[in-house]
């Protein structure tokens, strides 16, 4: 789920190589090289677990370069960070998810049970981590699109209340579980995704995103748990 920032909390950073960016910094500098396909690789291809390789400072830079900048989107005073044109390069697409990955195992020390995403941007590479991690799925949704028994969490956004819900059989009572979305703006989402977790019994490990907006200070509202970042808008 892009979020948005208030507009000129942020100072460019890299816009001489891209006219729509957004001006983020990096947080965390984390990067990873494209794999090559099975056919072109020299030996056995990676697999679940081996050590990743990583050229972080590229990976940065590929991404950056990749998110573009809406202002007064969905409303006048929102500036919004478009992560989509990620998505439309398989190599960016490759290294971003490498680098997540390694930030996980390096972070937490051990692979989540569950990933869940958020609605909706969090389902664009949440599945994909998922399955490299070789771990469970699951989605949080927004309210009245989740079919079955469910929970149901209120959460604030810039711009209003909404709720997120949760089938109510899809996390375990004590499986570890990490919370990704693309990403973190005031909390809320993120804190409400939590709650639906606690109410399923499940343990949270941690949340991870693309992107921190470090101004609009979400990390307040999600505890002490481990918060993963890639980048940050702080200047």
């Amino acid at each position: 789920m892009s979020a948005p920032t208030s507009s000129g909390s942020a100072t460019a950073d890299s816009a001489a190589t891209n006219p729509y960016q957004p001006g983020l910094t990096s947080s965390t500098v984390l990067d990873a090289p494209r794999r090559e396909p099975a056919a072109a690789a020299a030996g056995a291809p990676q697999l679940p677990g081996q050590p990743l390789t990583s050229d972080r400072e590229a990976t940065k830079k590929r991404v950056l370069a990749a998110l573009r900048n809406f202002p007064d989107f969905p409303i006048p005073g929102i500036d919004f960070i478009d992560i989509l044109p990620i998505f439309q390069d398989p190599k960016t697409f490759d290294a971003l998810l490498q680098v997540l990955e390694l930030q996980i195992r390096e972070t937490l020390g051990y692979v989540p049970d569950v990933i869940v995403g958020l609605d909706a941007r969090g389902f664009l590479f949440g599945p994909s981590l998922a399955l490299r991690l070789n771990c469970s799925f699951v989605t949080v949704r927004k309210k009245g699109k989740v079919p079955g028994p469910t929970v149901t969490a209120a959460y604030e956004k810039e711009y209003g209340t909404d709720y997120f819900q949760m089938q109510s059989d899809a996390i375990k009572p004590g499986q570890k579980v990490l919370v990704v979305d693309d990403i973190i703006a005031t909390g809320g989402s993120a804190a409400a995704a939590a709650s639906l977790i606690s109410q399923l019994g499940g343990t949270l490990a941690g949340y991870l995103f693309m992107i921190e907006i470090s101004p609009l200070k979400g990390r307040e509202k999600l505890g002490d748990y481990p918060i993963l970042t890639l980048l940050d808008t702080a200047a």
